[in-house]
């Protein structure tokens, strides 16, 4: 057996930035394990809080230095000469410390940061990848890559209202071949906008963020990017979006697009989704209502459900609580998991547990202010969850998720596994009654 014997936390940057937390736990035979924290944007009311400083005087009030006294001062005299082995005790003691249900006292960031190093530093000990270790032993699966590629709501300013536009190139056999097919419809929309006078400057994600007329012409350029780049859409690729409903919301409980000026009632924005989804081969449709529209959520599961995957992103935070009420009202077909969302890696695993369990599909997440930690990329292939989200593939912090899965698959040979199309079985009825071109 062997113990915790040092946790350290030290402040970096993430990638637009801002301060974060990092924790580096070590062993006593000299094993280490280090993980850093990323941050949101467009936050839910439901996550764990992150501590911040609140002091304007140094980096906008958004400095962690409280954090990391909380890690040195309140958890680490807790977590130090306990067994790595044991995640899940380990994650109790964590939140039992915090003793709020958001984890708003010791902060969110802080106790994730040490929940995941602890779990980087048993992957060290015993010498196998993270992955492995998350799998206990069953047979992995590598994700689809949902690339997103084009920008807007909250990680890019004047663009579109919904706040990404992702490429998903299920239709391959391999996962090398979906990152080639990815990244190559990544620079033909690149040369798709800057031939029609768009811009190309890049959101939060790494995703183009121009300044178009309406949501829709969002969709042709993606359509247009992937039939130009030579794929077939419907058939190799498809278009996923996630809308962040919740950032559109007016006081009196309507969606306000603003590129179309319009107001619309959730049975208008599901009719809107219906046409959208009767053009283009959709896949995909995440956080298509707000975060506490659960009568919006159950009719939009009635009315697209068997048609489109449809994802829960801010209604249930990775919280297995929320995911089962959700489950009970028939509200998505699937949920987002964002381990900062829940602030541990145990808890995190029971929100795929539950999910996997409902039938539903399961979509590992990055945020958008991300670090270089590639956690996420073992976690979806340790509990084959069957797709991730980490970006477009683009900037440092984003490649570095795709390289990780890269080599995974590489170490794996033969045994390596491509989701793929298996992951869309029950809805993958869409057949387009027209060319997809003419919609271009």
């Amino acid at each position: 057996m062997s113990i915790v014997s040092k946790i350290y936390a030290r402040e970096i940057l993430d990638s637009r930035g801002n301060p974060a937390v990092e924790v580096d736990v070590t062993l006593d035979d000299g094993t280490m394990g280090r993980a850093s924290v990323p941050s949101g944007a467009s936050t839910g009311a439901h996550e764990v809080v992150e501590l911040r400083d609140g002091d304007k005087q140094r980096y906008n009030g958004l400095g962690v230095r409280t954090a990391l006294r909380k890690i040195a001062c309140e958890i680490a005299p807790h977590i130090m000469g306990m067994d790595p082995q044991n995640q899940s005790e380990i994650d109790s003691i964590l939140s039992s410390l915090d003793g709020t249900p958001n984890l708003s006292r010791l902060g969110g960031n802080a106790i994730l940061g040490i929940s995941m190093a602890v779990a980087h530093a048993e992957s060290s000990r015993v010498g196998v990848p993270l992955y492995r270790q998350l799998s206990n032993g069953l047979s992995t699966v590598l994700p689809v890559p949902m690339f997103n590629i084009l920008n807007g709501g909250r990680h890019a300013k004047n663009s579109t209202d919904v706040q990404e536009f992702m490429v998903v190139p299920a239709g391959f056999e391999t996962l090398s071949q979906a990152v080639q097919a990815g990244v190559e419809i990544y620079h033909v929309l690149k040369y798709l906008l800057d031939k029609n006078g768009l811009g190309t400057n890049i959101g939060d994600e790494g995703g183009f963020a121009p300044s178009v007329n309406t949501n829709r012409e969002g969709l042709d350029l993606l359509l247009q990017a992937i039939e130009t780049a030579g794929y077939l859409p419907g058939e190799q690729c498809f278009i996923a979006m996630d809308i962040a409903a919740t950032e559109l919301l007016t006081e009196d409980g309507k969606y306000s697009l603003t590129r179309e000026s319009e107001i619309l009632t959730a049975h208008e924005l599901i009719s809107l989704y219906t046409e959208w989804t009767d053009a283009y081969p959709i896949i995909s449709i995440e956080d298509g209502m707000g975060e506490d529209d659960w009568e919006g959520w159950s009719e939009l599961t009635r009315q697209l459900g068997n048609r489109v995957q449809l994802v829960g992103d801010d209604l249930f935070a990775t919280n297995p609580t929320r995911i089962r009420t959700g489950i009970k009202k028939n509200a998505c077909t699937a949920a987002l998991i964002k381990m900062n969302q829940i602030g541990t890696i145990t808890k995190t695993l029971e929100a795929i547990r539950t999910t996997k369990d409902a039938g539903w599909a399961t979509v590992v997440s990055h945020r958008s202010g991300e670090t270089e930690d590639t956690t996420i990329a073992d976690l979806a292939v340790g509990t084959s969850v069957g797709q991730i989200k980490a970006g477009a593939p683009c900037r440092g912090e984003r490649t570095a998720k795709y390289n990780r899965l890269l080599r995974i698959e590489e170490g794996l040979g033969n045994n390596a596994e491509y989701a793929g199309l298996s992951v869309y079985n029950s809805i993958l009825n869409y057949q387009p009654t027209e060319s997809l071109t003419d919609k271009t």
